[in-house]
């Protein structure tokens, strides 16, 4: 199942917008229910090649951030025109990268209300990196937590999570950085289906300096089956957004597929949870295999193995289900593997050519 989200055929003139004020209009057990209202001043933080408009969403031609890599100017994030989200980003010997992914969201078109950058106990000075930060923006826009001691992703994330204070909590790594649309996008989807609970979108790799990815037409948002899943996560972390409310935590006992595991207990568990068919997060990362967390193929593998079972334990899948992902995810494990060792061993050997 999916909907359009505002496009038609015909573009209209441009008009300028910064950012949108979301006014609330109440909250149910849905989540909160949201109207857009442009406002007509302002400039943001990121340049585009503007070529109209098609009910409300902005078609630009490569779209460029210009934010750089921390904002000085506290006039440029203006308090009443906030989004009703707390971004939450878990923070781990980072220092080296984390103004470019503060500054992904200080350039959107849509500001949230805060963003919470969480130290995991990093012994490089990160820590200090991430209160220099939080000085060159606003009064209280950022706020800077500790962790006393390393707990991993799920530890970082479910302490924001605590101290978050908006409906809606989005995710970034401090890694990554975000599509300067990526907010305005998932509100608008929001604001369409109320009934939604987790709301995703998809991620490319590119290199840091690379301009944001453009947007493609037609938007929509493709509601996911309840399998989906069992078989494998298409919800990638930093383009989750979701309600504060909900009933689920990440698992700090676990290091890996902490986020499968919890993006499939709230999809199996009845919740509405949906994504958009547009990238609007990149990864600066090497593919899997290069190292890291999620390069070691073999640990990844073993922890999505061993999620499953706990989806199987909770009642969440049936035992044929589980036996046909363990199967599926085998035969990519394998495929991956192969991979990795071709791309090292093309590297290997064109390392002996240059010799």
């Amino acid at each position: 199942m999916s909907i359009d989200l505002q496009v038609r055929d015909k573009l209209r003139p441009v008009r300028h917008i910064a950012w949108s004020t979301w006014a609330h209009s109440g909250e149910d057990s849905r989540g909160p229910s949201m109207v857009p209202i442009y406002p007509s001043t302002g400039h943001g933080h990121m340049r585009m090649d503007i070529l109209g408009w098609m009910d409300g969403l902005q078609v630009t031609r490569h779209p460029v951030s210009i934010a750089p890599a921390t904002i000085r100017d506290a006039s440029a994030i203006d308090a009443g025109n906030r989004a009703p989200v707390s971004v939450v980003v878990p923070c781990f010997r980072c220092a080296d990268t984390i103004s470019s992914a503060v500054a992904s969201v200080a350039a959107q078109v849509v500001l949230p209300a805060e963003v919470l950058l969480v130290d995991d106990a990093s012994d490089d000075g990160t820590l200090e990196r991430l209160k220099e930060i939080a000085q060159c923006y606003p009064d209280g826009w950022i706020k800077v937590l500790a962790m006393p001691r390393n707990g991993g992703p799920s530890g970082a994330r479910n302490l924001g999570w605590e101290h978050a204070t908006q409906a809606w909590i989005a995710f970034l790594d401090a890694d990554d950085s975000w599509h300067p649309q990526k907010l305005r996008l998932q509100l608008e989807a929001l604001a369409e289906d109320p009934r939604i609970a987790l709301l995703a979108h998809r991620m490319n790799v590119q290199a840091r300096s690379d301009p944001p990815p453009a947007l493609r037409y037609p938007l929509r948002v493709g509601v996911s089956p309840r399998h989906l899943l069992t078989l494998r996560s298409p919800f990638p972390t930093a383009s989750i957004m979701l309600r504060r409310n909900l009933p689920f935590r990440f698992d700090e006992s676990r290091r890996r597929a902490e986020d499968f595991l919890l993006w499939a207990q709230i999809l199996l568990s009845g919740y509405r949870c949906a994504k958009i068919n547009q990238v609007l997060a990149s990864w600066h990362k090497a593919p899997f295999g290069a190292g890291g967390l999620s390069g070691d193929l073999g640990a990844m593998y073993r922890a999505a193995v061993d999620t499953r079972k706990t989806l199987y334990a909770q009642g969440l899948i049936g035992q044929p289900q589980m036996y046909v992902a363990h199967a599926i995810s085998l035969l990519r494990y394998a495929r991956r593997r192969l991979l990795t060792f071709a791309r090292h061993r093309a590297g290997a050997f064109g390392a002996k050519r240059r010799h």
